[in-house]
């Protein structure tokens, strides 16, 4: 059936095009990215220090209303005094892997009305990235095996499906076990959203079915409906940009969990003279505190969410509830085009049984030195409070500094 898919998307694109152009245009691919990443977690005697340098190069051509692109992947660990997850060294977990792979293979048939087709290994992000996403900050992007539909043939009006039935994950060639290379499963997104000029609104449904048990995924497997809504309102010079979500999840498929529970975000930003000033809170519920029944979103792009130190990827048997508060600042400066700096503080709590898990602190700072090369620097500061209460609760320092080039 998979096969199928990829056949039929294919031979679509060929019959709707009576001819292809003559001309095709090629571009080349070419991206880099050196980063030095140190952690440092209580419990643990080891620090972890990483250098790690990932390049991605590959091409894309394109002829009439057909579009091919093909891009690799390889990250050498400069430094490799830590571990990475599947390389069998101690001490806190910095998950780049070395790693080398195609990461993307595709093809994108833009000859339907209003619709456009890609097949084939593919980067999907959805909304905010909170449910499926690239995880862009890890040197090894997830990418799906995946065939999607994109239509916008009403204006403001975008229909988005995609079924997928691959998980590419950050693990890479040596990923085995419970962080296996790919995930196997039968997954299917779906989103239908309006876009006005001051406001707009998301419905959508993430059916999760992985096939891999190693990795927890029938207990990952999960069907989620729900609906986000973003508002603009105008405040003189300033703007407030508010923010709200809402989705349920409930087990899917083979999930032995017979579990529900809620997802709820509100978030209100103050964008003043070069300032944006955060406040939020959100919420994955728990349904009866037993391990993966409480909400999960084991396919998105989870280091954007409820810290940078990253103890949070999985929920928590009895949930979680961040509040958290921000001030970020973007000045003009002609010798650091796009400076910006940005501070957070998040308060973590569970959703039941009223556990305190501790605070932090995240800060970063970025800037671009020419057209093709950019700077960010960040740093974690996580404090746990009372006892250990989920796998990993414990106080965590993380430092990165990297560099981007993007031809």
């Amino acid at each position: 059936m998979r096969k199928a898919l990829i056949v039929a998307a294919l031979s679509t694109a060929s019959f709707a095009t009576p001819a292809l152009a003559n001309k095709v245009v090629i571009k080349p691919i070419i991206e880099s990215r050196l980063r030095y990443e140190a952690v440092d977690q209580a419990g643990i005697l080891a620090d972890a220090d990483a250098v790690t340098l990932r390049v991605r190069a590959g091409a894309t051509a394109k002829t009439g209303d057909l579009t091919f692109l093909v891009e690799g992947e390889g990250l050498l660990a400069v430094v490799d005094d830590y571990n990475s997850g599947v390389n069998g060294k101690a001490g806190p977990i910095i998950p780049d892997p070395e790693n080398i792979e195609l990461n993307r293979i595709q093809v994108q048939f833009a000859g339907i009305a209003k619709t456009m087709i890609t097949a084939g290994r593919q980067r999907i992000n959805l909304d905010d990235q909170r449910f499926v996403g690239s995880v862009g900050f890890r040197q090894n992007e997830q990418t799906f095996d995946a065939v999607r539909a994109e239509w916008s043939g009403i204006k403001g009006v975008k229909a988005d499906v995609t079924y997928a039935w691959s998980q590419r994950t950050i693990w890479g060639v040596d990923g085995f076990g419970g962080r296996q290379q790919a995930v196997k499963g039968d997954n299917i997104f779906v989103n239908l959203g309006y876009k006005g000029k001051s406001f707009g609104i998301t419905g959508f449904a993430y059916l999760v079915d992985m096939d891999e048990a190693a990795v927890q995924g029938f207990r990952f497997s999960s069907k989620t409906f729900g609906a986000r809504a973003n508002a603009t309102v105008p405040l003189g010079k300033a703007k407030l940009n508010l923010l709200a979500s809402y989705a349920t999840q409930s087990d899917y498929k083979r999930n032995p969990n017979n579990s529900s529970s809620d997802y709820i975000l509100a978030e209100a930003m103050l964008d003043v003279k070069g300032f944006k000033l955060t406040a939020g809170y959100e919420v994955l519920g728990a349904d009866n505190g037993v391990a993966l029944s409480s909400f999960q979103a084991p396919l998105g792009t989870l280091h954007k969410f409820n810290g940078f130190a990253d103890k949070f990827l999985v929920t928590p048997a009895n949930g979680l509830r961040d509040l958290y508060f921000g001030v970020g600042y973007a000045p003009k400066v002609k010798v650091l085009p796009g400076l910006n700096a940005a501070i957070t503080w998040h308060d973590f709590k569970s959703d039941r049984l009223s556990q305190d898990f501790g605070t932090e602190w995240n800060a970063q700072i970025g800037w671009k030195i020419g057209k093709k090369v950019s700077f960010s620097a960040k740093y974690a500061d996580y404090n746990r409070k009372g006892i250990a209460d989920f796998a990993g609760d414990a106080d965590t320092r993380k430092l990165w500094a990297q560099f981007d080039y993007a031809l």
